[in-house]
């Protein structure tokens, strides 16, 4: 069993700073746990707590079926990938992935059989007699990850193997160590703080703020269905557009609502039908209870000016992708991102649109939200409404 498990575990520093609050986490045998969420979360914390290179102030934790808040991180049977990948100059590659097994006095012939499978697994077979200088970063990280590899540990820790490489070597990495968790079937305990990364690569990811989970779950839990503000500002490249509006009953009956989007002038009206006002009927009030609510990017679609339940606003900037463009643009009523959420697109709405709409800055674009894809949140509590 390579299970890890968090019991009301609280990590504080002199009784004053506290980095972790009540922490109850079960990674799962053989998963792959994305530990996401801005500097500072304690996503770190939580990584060297599981390695014993910090102390618990309290609860448990437990790796299989064994409490390990005293066992020495040499006992504890696992291994640890770091971000600036910690490579002996003076050895060898073979000498770098064959060192922590010499020191346990493991057989030279089982330390050969282990390298050459991690060095096959991990394809840097021709470059053990190299020295690390001689090596691409990605190569580099490699090479740290067969050291970690060859120990064969319950659990694989990962904190933030990818962030000193390139933008074209950190995709090609992220697959290799997808793959890598594929084959051994380890338990992957992953921190970062890029979100494409815990999108692309876990079975489950727990996202952090302040040192609490916000929410804990699959890649299209957290994406489709997140449970508040703070998770959907964070999760998705670039961040979902969320509006301060009013829910208001359509008068005469009780099958649909209207969401009144901005103040004053800047007011637009979206009637909502179908999926979306079932979800959010019973919320709304003839006075009109304020919500925020959010939509994808995706989610938007251009239509004509003067177009039913559109918004419209101004064209800031545009980025050309290739297969699609990001169009940024003022529109009514946008809300604040949450605290601690990285808002990509500095206070301004975006669009996904496809590559052939001829859009230019400065003009004006009508934007037709999809009502079934509409998320609401309490802008009191934060929380999503069910």
């Amino acid at each position: 069993m390579a299970e890890v498990r968090f019991e009301q575990v609280d990590k504080s520093y002199g009784g004053k700073v506290n980095v972790i609050h009540d922490l109850n986490l079960h990674i799962r045998d053989h998963e792959f746990l994305v530990l996401v969420g801005p500097s500072g979360c304690g996503k770190s914390t939580i990584l060297r707590m599981i390695a014993g290179l910090e102390e618990i102030t309290a609860g448990d934790l437990y790796i299989g079926e064994r409490r390990v808040n005293d066992v020495p991180p040499k006992d504890r049977d696992i291994a640890m990938v770091f971000q600036n990948y910690a490579l002996y100059p003076h050895m060898s590659v073979y000498e770098n992935m064959a060192f922590s097994l010499k020191l346990r006095h493991i057989k030279n012939e089982e330390i050969q059989r282990r390298v050459r499978r991690a060095a096959g697994l991990l394809g840097i077979a021709d470059y053990l007699q190299r020295k690390p200088r001689e090596l691409s970063g990605g190569q580099r990280q490699r090479v740290a990850l067969g050291r970690a590899l060859v120990r064969e540990p319950q659990v694989f820790l990962l904190d933030e193997p990818l962030s000193n490489l390139d933008a074209k070597l950190r995709v090609q990495t992220r697959a290799e160590i997808s793959r890598l968790h594929q084959q051994t079937g380890t338990t992957f305990v992953y921190v970062t703080h890029d979100q494409v990364e815990a999108m692309t690569m876990g079975d489950r990811i727990a996202v952090l703020n302040a040192g609490v989970i916000q929410q804990l779950g699959t890649p299209e839990e957290l994406y489709n269905q997140p449970a508040n503000l703070f998770v959907a500002g964070f999760i998705g490249s670039p961040s979902m557009n969320l509006f301060s509006a009013r829910l208001q009953r359509d008068s005469g009956g009780s099958e649909g609502a209207r969401l009144v989007i901005g103040a004053g002038g800047e007011e637009r009206t979206l009637h909502l039908t179908g999926a979306a006002a079932e979800q959010i009927v019973g919320q709304a009030t003839s006075d009109g209870r304020a919500v925020i609510v959010g939509v994808r990017p995706e989610n938007l679609r251009v239509v004509a000016e003067g177009a039913e339940n559109a918004l419209g606003g101004t064209v800031e900037v545009v980025e050309h992708l290739g297969n699609e463009q990001l169009v940024y643009l003022r529109l009514p009523g946008l809300a604040s991102a949450p605290v601690g959420a990285e808002a990509e697109s500095g206070g301004m709405g975006t669009a996904r649109v496809a590559a052939g709409v001829a859009i230019a800055p400065g003009s004006r674009l009508t934007l037709q939200p999809e009502s079934s894809h509409l998320l609401f949140f309490d802008p009191v509590t934060s929380q999503r409404f069910l």
